[in-house]
């Protein structure tokens, strides 16, 4: 199976910078997704409403109420 890896990068008026180093094979095949953001503020809001989204989908109306008997080691600092 072929791995996903995600890089930082930007560009710098003419070439995308990779912000890590990666060891790319010549004629790798890239997807590139573009952060258009005006401001830092206005990307930390977009990642945090995406965020809170996806914690919805998997926290939702529809999430079962799981029974203490399923615990099988209990976490002795938690306080009921």
């Amino acid at each position: 199976m072929k791995s996903l890896v995600t890089l930082p990068a930007h560009f710098n008026g003419s070439t995308i910078v990779l912000e890590t180093p990666h060891n790319l094979k010549r004629d790798a095949k890239l997807l590139v997704t573009v952060l258009d953001f005006e401001t830092e503020g206005e990307e930390r809001k977009f990642w945090t409403e995406l965020s809170l989204s996806q914690l919805d989908k998997a926290y939702g109306e529809d999430e079962p109420e799981y029974p203490l008997s399923l615990i099988k080691e209990p976490n002795p600092g938690y306080n009921k």
